[in-house]
C-alpha cells in the first residue's frame, strides 16, 4: 500500500480557513483511497477536482472517497462528487463515498443525491468490499447503502 499527500493550496490570507488535504493510497489489486482532510469550498475547488480526475484517470477497480476527516463541505464538493461520479461510470470505475459526517449525509439528503453514490460507514467495507455495485459488508465491518 503507497500513500501520497498531494500538496494543499497555500491560504490567500491571515486567518484563511484550514486547507484540504489530499491524502492518495493505492491498495494494490483493490482501490485507490482519497482521503479528504479540512474544507472543501470554492478556494479548493480546483485542487479537488484534479485529485478524482487524476484517480478515475489511473482506472483502479474502485475509488474510495474518505470524507472521514472532511470538517466542512458545501455544494462545490458536492459537484465534484457528482462529476467524479459521471467520470467514474464512463471509465468503469466503481465510486465509493466512505464514512461521510453527518453534516455530507445531510447535504446528499436534502439535495437528493444521497441515492446517487454508494456509502459505506467503514473504510475497510469501503476497500475491500465485493466489487458487485454493491459494496457489502464484512464480517464485523458496518453495511454499506448502494446507490
Amino acid at each position: 500500500m503507497t500513500a501520497r499527500h498531494l500538496p494543499p493550496p497555500s491560504p490567500t490570507c491571515r486567518g484563511a480557513a484550514p486547507p484540504l488535504l489530499i491524502t492518495v493510497t493505492d491498495v494494490p489489486g483493490a482501490a485507490r483511497v482519497l482521503r479528504l482532510d479540512g474544507e472543501i469550498d470554492q478556494d479548493r475547488r480546483a485542487a479537488l477536482e484534479d485529485a478524482l480526475a487524476a484517480a478515475v484517470e489511473a482506472r483502479p477497480p474502485r475509488l474510495v472517497v474518505d470524507l472521514s476527516g472532511l470538517a466542512f463541505c458545501d455544494s462545490t464538493g458536492l459537484n465534484a462528487l457528482l462529476k467524479t461520479r459521471l467520470a467514474a461510470q464512463a471509465a468503469d470505475v466503481e465510486l465509493v463515498i466512505a464514512a461521510p459526517p453527518a453534516h455530507v449525509e445531510r447535504l446528499l439528503k436534502i439535495t437528493g443525491t444521497d441515492h446517487l453514490f454508494a456509502t459505506c460507514d467503514s473504510i475497510r467495507t469501503a476497500v475491500y468490499g465485493p466489487l458487485t455495485g454493491l459494496p457489502l459488508a464484512q464480517e464485523g465491518a458496518p453495511p454499506c447503502r448502494a446507490s
